[in-house]
């Protein structure tokens, strides 16, 4: 089965899977059944090997599958064994930690430097970062081969600036900005709505009340 006519739910629990998977081998397990693999992430079985499935026979009958092979399956499969230069648009509290965790760098994404609008944050030194102005931000992709736009600005603005940096040469957004971006069907974008995401925890809690 062709990798694009996969359905996006499979997608989006393939993280899941590397990540449970990560968690074993630094419990130094070897192998592991499909079974007993959802147990611990919650799928069933049948999900587990459906999905699975749709890349390749990973496991064995009566033997299970190899967590170290399958976790590095699956870090292929999700691109984790390239390397991934991005920019951090906007030098906010969100901007700033995105910036400064180091679980990107250790998984492939290394993010190179931070821009923001403000004269006043332009020029402060965070870290490993100088926050530099957005207006250099262009010139800046197109000199250091980026490939993502890390967007934590509001939504004024947004949409300018990602236009700009397809321009420039960017090929995906992870956009955190509350707007639908409106981008050529050649750039990916994946967008993080945290308002969105906890008015959906709200429903669930009033919900279960």
């Amino acid at each position: 089965m062709s990798e694009k006519n996969i359905s996006m739910a499979v997608i989006r629990r393939l993280p899941k899977y590397h990540r449970y998977l990560g968690d074993l081998l630094d419990k130094d397990i070897q192998r592991i059944s499909s079974k007993e693999l959802s147990e611990i992430i919650g799928f069933t079985a049948s999900q587990i090997r459906q999905d699975l499935n749709n890349f390749g026979g990973f496991g064995q009958q009566g033997y299970g599958y190899n967590v170290e092979a399958l976790h590095q399956e699956i870090g292929k499969i999700l691109g984790l064994d390239k390397v991934y230069n991005a920019i951090v648009i906007g030098a906010g509290n969100l901007g700033q930690a995105i910036s400064n965790y180091a679980g990107f760098k250790k998984a492939g994404f290394e993010i190179k430097a931070l821009f923001d609008v403000n004269p006043r944050m332009i020029g402060i030194k965070m870290r490993d970062f100088e926050i530099l102005d957005s207006e250099e931000a262009e010139d800046f992709v197109r000199k250091n081969n980026i490939d993502i736009a890390i967007v934590c600005i509001p939504k004024k603005g947004a949409q300018e600036i990602v236009d700009r940096l397809i321009g420039a040469g960017i090929k995906g957004v992870w956009n955190f900005a509350p707007i639908d971006l409106q981008v050529p069907k050649h750039i990916v974008v994946e967008n993080v709505n945290l308002t969105e995401s906890l008015y959906t925890l709200s429903y669930l809690m009033k919900d279960n009340e």
